[in-house]
């Protein structure tokens, strides 16, 4: 079970899927570059179904499905080897990185950071952890979301254009990863509105089998 204690911080990972940064009119990164990463407090954190509020003076409030990939032990400093990168992986979750989109837009025009938009309140749920020993390999997990029972996002891991490994080597190079962090790995397409009264339902699923849901 995740708590705010043994989930310190998130690192975020934003544009990892191609189709997602074309929908928004966005560049689309380029493999072996620098990643585009923020970090959120753990006073995002929602767990067990739990609700999520709209930020203030947010009219446009937008969900994205992401993996979330939970770090097992500490890199003390060090950088993590792509090669081993995988060590330091204790498992998965599916979370959402609930996103101020008016709030974003108009922080972009200004060239300011994202942290409103991104960082609120209740901004992250996750879901329950799966044990890394229970995937073969990550990139057969597909993300699957539902706002309302109608299918918003159907995307498939192996579509990261910055894969776990790439990811957790940048990572090392700037911060100490300790257990419990949570990486989260960026959404697929299909991002839309969300408004009060709506019903999400994400899930996680392993060889097209169901390994997770969460609702909020």
């Amino acid at each position: 079970r995740m708590s705010s204690k043994n989930a310190p911080k998130y690192y975020a990972v934003g544009r990892n899927y191609a189709e997602h940064a074309k929908e928004l009119g966005n560049a689309t990164p380029k493999p072996q570059s620098a990643p585009i990463i923020f970090v959120k407090p753990p006073s995002c954190l929602v767990v067990n179904n739990g609700g999520i509020r709209v930020p203030f003076a947010c009219h446009n409030l937008h969900h994205e499905i992401e993996l979330g990939v939970v770090i097992g032990k500490t890199n003390n400093g060090r950088v993590i080897d792509e090669k081993d990168a995988m060590e330091y992986v204790s498992g998965y979750c599916v979370a959402l990185d609930m996103t101020a989109r008016d709030l974003q837009a108009d922080a972009k025009k200004k060239g300011l950071p994202w942290t409103v938009c991104k960082c609120f309140d209740t901004s992250t749920p996750v879901s329950m952890l799966i044990r890394k020993e229970n995937v073969s390999n990550y990139k057969d997990m597909r993300l699957k979301l539902t706002v309302n029972d109608t299918v918003r996002q159907n995307g498939k891991c192996d579509a990261m254009i910055f894969d776990i490994p790439y990811l957790l080597n940048y990572l090392s190079k700037y911060f100490t990863l300790h257990r419990g962090d949570i990486i989260l790995t960026g959404t697929p397409k299909g991002v839309g509105q969300v408004v009060v009264g709506d019903t999400l339902c994400s899930q996680l699923l392993v060889n097209d089998q169901l390994s997770v849901t969460m609702t909020n």
